[in-house]
């Protein structure tokens, strides 16, 4: 009996954080301000302990999840609405380095040593600190680097160049499965698909990766059955 409760106790744990992660909204880790932090680990440790819970009452863990989510939605709609709830809630960024200067009393606020700050640096590509202009730390706790203008790459509109816009690849089959619905979308039919795979000498089962290209192209990827072992990477 005691295991019947954990695993309906389980299953109503789970469909309650499915409901309340769609109310609260989806968000990456690096978009979680404290405040959202904390409230998810206290969901769920609810929920971790509604489910191994032998009580027959769920009422109250329920109730009080649903709490938590409430105040998460509630700390959002505060920070889109009034800009001081959003620097209560989310904090400010902090500007590190400025031409040449470090701001001690800002990496102290950061709590972040000097030898974080290089790491952070290196991480995001800069090695040297004289290539940089601005560096400020984000309200999320990512650094964000403004290179100087001799630093910064070269782009089309450094070199009066004007490249043609471009589009991304559209997958028009997957694991050998054929999607209609992104053919149509690339303006593309069977009989163009079919004349594609034919100049590959591929059908579609033994696709496993197929997509359309802006220049009317197909780049087809085959089913690879076969293991590779190499030690490169490790």
């Amino acid at each position: 009996m005691d295991l019947l409760n954990v695993t309906a106790a389980s299953i109503g744990s789970i469909i309650a954080l499915f409901l309340l992660t769609k109310l609260i909204g989806n968000k990456q880790m690096s978009q979680l301000n404290l405040f959202d932090y904390i409230n998810g680990i206290t969901i769920g440790s609810i929920a971790a302990e509604m489910a191994t819970s032998l009580e027959s009452d769920f009422l109250k863990p329920l109730l009080a999840m649903g709490i938590y989510a409430l105040a998460t939605v509630l700390s959002d709609l505060a920070s889109n609405r009034w800009l001081s709830a959003r620097r209560f809630l989310e904090g400010r960024s902090l500007i590190l380095y400025d031409n040449g200067k470090l701001y001690r009393n800002h990496l102290k606020r950061a709590r972040m040593d000097l030898s974080e700050f290089l790491t952070q640096c290196r991480t995001g590509g800069y090695y040297n600190l004289d290539s940089l202009q601005l560096i400020v730390m984000e309200a999320n706790g990512r650094l964000s680097f403004l290179p100087k203008p001799d630093a910064r790459p070269v782009t089309p509109a450094d070199l009066n160049m004007q490249p043609q816009p471009d589009s991304p690849q559209i997958p028009v089959i997957l694991d050998g499965k054929i999607l209609t619905g992104n053919l149509q979308d690339s303006g593309k039919d069977m009989q163009w698909l079919n004349h594609q795979l034919a100049m590959h000498h591929y059908t579609p089962k033994e696709v496993l990766l197929a997509l359309c290209n802006p220049d009317n192209t197909l780049s087809v990827y085959k089913k690879e059955d076969t293991n590779r072992h190499t030690d490169r990477f490790q």
